[in-house]
């Protein structure tokens, strides 16, 4: 049985014996390059990082926007799970798309864009208190309660 030593996982690209297996010991290269592509990834939730990498034109460079494509398997359940900012995933998403990247060069998009994210946090965590708080009055356990935390955990 396969499992993920070191918490890991194979990349695209990377050699294996099989497609599903995942290294027992990761060599300290493929960590290194794990370690760096998640944090990059991460970056793509913030859209002042967003707009310098528009306004140094790296969204012209084809092997940028190659590069962008490729990082798309981070949305997949193995990589998904070392996502801390899951905005990064939907902007992943949207920078696959030309009209968006051309138009992050301006201020105001960044500011829209980190707007509507302070919005959705603050919505967020409203809801999520709520359910809380109400299932906490109810002094019995519930399973609505439970299931209802389930999706905003």
């Amino acid at each position: 049985s396969s499992g993920i030593n070191a918490e890991w996982p194979l990349r695209p690209g990377m050699s294996s014996a099989e497609p599903s297996d995942v290294q027992m010991e990761p060599d300290p290269t493929a960590t290194h390059r794990f370690q760096v592509e998640l944090e990059f990834v991460q970056c793509l939730a913030n859209p002042k990082y967003l707009t310098y990498l528009a306004q140094h034109n790296y969204f012209k460079e084809a092997e940028f926007v190659n590069y962008l494509s490729y990082l798309q398997y981070w949305k997949e359940p193995v990589y998904v799970k070392y996502i801390k900012y899951p905005h990064c995933l939907h902007m992943l998403d949207l920078l696959q798309e030309k009209p968006f990247r051309d138009e992050l060069i301006n201020v105001p998009c960044s500011n829209f864009i980190e707007d509507q994210q302070m919005k959705h946090w603050a919505s967020h965590f409203r809801r999520r208190m709520n359910i809380i708080n109400n299932c906490s009055i109810k002094k019995e356990k519930s399973t609505d309660c439970d299931s209802a935390l389930i999706p905003l955990l």
